[in-house]
């Protein structure tokens, strides 16, 4: 287990932690939340031993091995697959030395271990990461130089959950990912085999991934049981009897010193009155909780528009190519609340492009409302602020009219404090810029706000104020986001993305994310006939036979299933008059056995014939 004693720490001054323990067992998994600037990431550093403690100690089993995301891939000339294989030092190290080693005890030993550490089957773990994290069977072939620092830190996350530290240490791990790679995160967590803290402000994750809170607050550690809810349930009743406390002690306090003011100057009372002020320096204070902090977002409501403010017949999108989108017929009224779906790459980002005027249609007509206004934010324009210039800079240039009260003003209806008004960009906050640019995005009061990952940076408490925020904004909104609690309360039409086109999605947010779990379209990725790179032939055979033994074992558990219900239906008790319903249900169980073991085999043949071909000379 990993265990934290009376730990002291600071920072040019500032106590972080001091007299702070903790205790997370074996095993578990473990949100760990708290304020922006109190000491989260630093924590994790000196968990890894990278910061040396003032005081106290921080223990872990011997030998335990200890992994984090500290920064992304280099872009290499490595392939994808190749890069992630190489994050389990020990298998590396253990391979090399298989193909040197004579000493036959010795060979014997590295044997055992490779098979202890399931060396063999790693090509198809490995793959079965990066496709979770959202890569193609033909992207992991593809050297690492090929892909943005977003999509290599993906490879760096992909490294680390291979490698399967003892302890796992993330910092906000769904920063770079999409919907589909969070939810398949939240997953694969969940059924991680070691120790996991994460830092997150994504409450769909706490509250599915973890078992347990470990909480960061006034520079002590409380550990909570349970998923993130309930430890804000726990912790806002804790609060709420802590104030009451408080309160009782403080009446109690000013009735005795107002006797003592009353009557220390009579003879009469002074016994008493000397009793009461003995009494007043036995009275040990109970400071009441700080207020929890308020956070808002104060968005400018637009005027009315009639409908539909945008209107889409027949329109076709792309980059000057064949298009990404086609045939694209959708309508917008400024009281929509639209979250677009879709697996990475399939064009949600373009379709946001084309809504906002910053993509022309290629063919088909796009209408929008004589008087439209649209704002628009993406993480990418988070990067694109003036670094030397302060967040008021920044207003007075858009609304150089306004003054610099205004201004002010509006910093502040977006959580940005005088101070922080007058600060340099780039000495901000990830989530201090967040803000300053949503601002910036909802200045003219727009009649649709395209928002694309507005979350990443936001604290819990930021991202409660978007919602809050949203729910109240009269314009309407179209949406992309991995945060399934954001999306939950604010979508009320779900749009999907596949395939080139978009269609209204009917099902909720929760079978969807079933769906992505189920992995209906992980098959058909890993199935793609991809061109085979000098360096990638062996890995991509490899992935093709993994993928065939799962085909295998599908299918003979199906067989399985198959047998046993055989054996139900040849009982004759199960024909009599009596058991005619029972007969039925057997019967429907052993139909749907039968048409699973159809799919399953077009699986099994159209994986077989796929790695043949793969193989042949």
């Amino acid at each position: 287990m990993l265990r934290i004693e009376d730990i002291t720490y600071s920072v040019e001054g500032r106590p972080l932690f001091e007299g702070a323990s903790a205790v997370v067992p074996t095993g578990h998994k473990v949100g760990l939340v708290g304020q922006n600037g109190t000491g989260k990431t630093t924590l994790f550093r000196l968990i890894r031993g990278e910061l040396a403690l003032e005081g106290g100690t921080i223990s872990l089993p011997p030998r335990a091995r200890i992994g984090g995301v500290a920064q992304e891939v280099p872009a290499s000339a490595t392939s994808l697959l190749d890069t992630v294989l190489a994050a389990d030092t020990e298998r590396a190290a253990l391979l090399a030395e298989a193909e040197t080693a004579t000493d036959p005890g010795r060979i014997a030993e590295v044997q055992t271990r490779l098979a202890d550490i399931d060396a063999w089957s790693a090509e198809g773990r490995a793959a079965a990461i990066l496709r979770g994290l959202g890569f193609s069977a033909e992207e992991m072939a593809r050297p690492c130089s090929d892909f943005s620092g977003g999509w290599r830190m993906r490879v760096a996350l992909a490294g680390v959950l291979f490698a399967r530290p003892d302890l796992l240490l993330l910092d906000e791990p769904t920063n770079y990912l999409d919907l589909e790679g969070a939810v398949w995160l939240e997953s694969y967590l969940a059924r991680y085999p070691h120790t996991v803290i994460v830092i997150s402000h994504d409450r769909g994750l706490l509250n599915r991934a973890v078992q347990g809170i470990l909480h960061l607050e006034n520079r002590k550690l409380t550990y909570w049981s349970g998923p993130y809810d309930q430890f804000a349930r726990a912790r806002a009743e804790q609060r709420a009897v802590q104030a009451a406390e408080a309160r009782k002690v403080e009446a109690r306090r000013a009735h005795l010193q107002a006797f003592v003011d009353r009557f220390k100057a009579k003879a009469s009372k002074a016994a008493q009155a000397q009793s009461r002020v003995k009494m007043l320096e036995k009275l040990t204070p109970i400071t009441a909780p700080e207020q929890a902090r308020k956070m808002v977002f104060t968005f400018p409501a637009p005027e009315p528009l009639a409908p539909p403010i945008v209107n889409l017949d027949g329109v076709a999108v792309g980059y000057g190519g064949p298009p990404v989108l086609r045939r694209l017929s959708l309508r917008i009224d400024q009281d929509d609340r639209i979250a677009l779906l879709g697996r990475n790459g399939q064009g949600k980002s373009t379709l946001s492009k084309l809504l906002a005027g910053k993509l022309a249609p290629a063919e088909g007509r796009l209408t929008r409302s004589n008087r439209l206004r649209v704002g628009y934010f993406a993480q990418h324009q988070v990067d694109e602020l003036v670094v030397t210039d302060t967040p008021l800079q920044h207003v007075v240039r858009l609304r150089p009219e306004e003054g610099q009260g205004k201004a002010r003003a509006r910093l502040a209806g977006f959580g940005l404090t005088a101070d922080q008004a007058d600060t340099a960009v780039g000495r901000l906050s990830g989530g201090q810029k967040a803000r300053l640019s949503l601002l910036l995005a909802t200045i003219d009061a727009p009649h649709l706000l395209i928002l694309d990952e507005p979350t990443n940076h936001l604290d819990i408490q930021s991202r409660q104020a978007l919602v809050e925020a949203l729910t109240e904004y009269t314009g309407a909104v179209v949406l992309v986001s991995h945060d399934m609690h954001l999306l939950g309360l604010v979508a009320d039409r779900l749009w999907l993305v596949r395939g080139g086109a978009v269609t209204p999605y009917d099902r909720d947010l929760e079978t969807y994310r079933a769906e992505l779990l189920a992995g209906d379209e992980a098959p058909k990725e890993a199935a793609k006939p991809a061109p085979r790179p000098r360096r990638a032939g062996r890995d991509e055979i490899l992935a093709l036979r993994a993928e065939v033994r799962r085909c295998e074992e599908r299918l003979d558990k199906l067989g399985e299933m198959r047998a046993k219900l055989s054996d139900r239906l040849a009982d004759p008790a199960l024909y009599e008059d009596a058991r005619r319903a029972d007969l039925e249900t057997w019967n429907r169980k052993f139909a749907e056995v039968e048409e699973a073991l159809v799919k399953a085999e077009a699986l099994w043949i159209a994986a077989q014939e796929r790695l043949e071909a793969a193989e042949a000379p």
